[in-house]
């Protein structure tokens, strides 16, 4: 049976509702962020913000170092700050930013939600999105 979406089962609807982040892929893509971009600091995170020369649309590059621990634990500070761009991304003002996340050790003590929140307050601060009014 297919659905609306053109999806054909439970699993196939959630994964076409969550959006695939376009990701930065270059060592240069980073280093561009790194020198020339805007650096906010989050209680969990770091965020380098770079608008480059010629828009390609919002990409994001997400880094987890030793620092933040084992394997383990940097496969899960990096999903979590996928998962929390996945939201965010959308409400960026400007259409046409490089992201780059980098995650600190606290991070992985923290929910989704947590993490979300955080770099939400750092955008907002930093005005790269606005508030969301509840």
């Amino acid at each position: 049976m297919t659905t609306k979406s053109g999806a054909t089962g439970p699993r196939d609807s959630a994964r076409s509702s969550r959006r695939r982040l376009r990701t930065l892929k270059h060592a240069w893509q980073f280093r561009s962020c790194y020198n020339s971009g805007r650096k906010l600091v989050t209680q969990h995170s770091v965020i380098f913000l770079y608008a480059p020369s010629e828009p390609d649309g919002v990409r994001v590059g997400v880094v987890a170092s030793r620092r933040v621990g084992d394997a383990v634990r940097r496969n899960r500070a990096k999903r979590l700050l996928r998962e929390a761009a996945r939201r965010i991304v959308p409400r960026l003002r400007d259409s046409s930013l490089w992201v780059v996340l980098i995650a600190k050790a606290s991070i992985v003590t923290k929910t989704s939600a947590d993490v979300e929140r955080d770099l939400e307050r750092a955008l907002v601060a930093g005005h790269a999105i606005d508030p969301r009014i509840e």
